[in-house]
């Protein structure tokens, strides 16, 4: 079993935006069919929110499932740490960092008074309804 040069995986994994994503779009395109309006990429916020809504101080992540975490639920594994176990050394610490981040940004922004909202980016696709109905029950509180 070969496995792909590592120069051909960083090129790769490096071209992926972090931001205006398909996800994104879609969540935003939807957000604003049904009258929100928002700020996207919040510079002002700890983790850069991907849409913010300012007088109700409610920030909006769109989380990938690969990069933040939760490939292992959509690949059927029993667990994150299954999911892990099979990447490299480089990935593994990556994932980790990038989940431990996200706890710390909610964190920070609770402290700050501000209801923080994550959606995975399988979940928007799937039904990007869904969780424009959790932003509006935040939204309406």
């Amino acid at each position: 079993m070969s496995s792909r040069n590592p120069d051909i995986t960083r090129k790769i994994m490096s071209s992926i935006k972090s931001k205006d994503t398909e996800p994104e779009i879609i969540l935003r395109k939807a957000l604003w069919k049904r009258g929100f309006r928002y700020r996207k990429n919040y510079k002002l916020l700890p983790g850069h929110p991907d849409i913010v809504f300012i007088k109700k101080k409610i920030a909006v992540f769109c989380d990938g499932d690969y990069w933040h975490g939760h490939n292992w639920a959509i690949r059927g594994l029993s667990s994150f740490e299954e999911e892990l176990s099979g990447y490299s050394d480089f990935w593994r610490k990556k994932i980790q960092s990038n989940v431990e981040r996200d706890k710390k940004i909610n964190e920070r922004l609770t402290a700050m008074g501000w209801t923080v909202a994550r959606f995975w980016e399988s979940d928007i696709r799937k039904d990007v309804n869904a969780c424009i109905e959790k932003i509006a029950e935040i939204y309406f509180l």
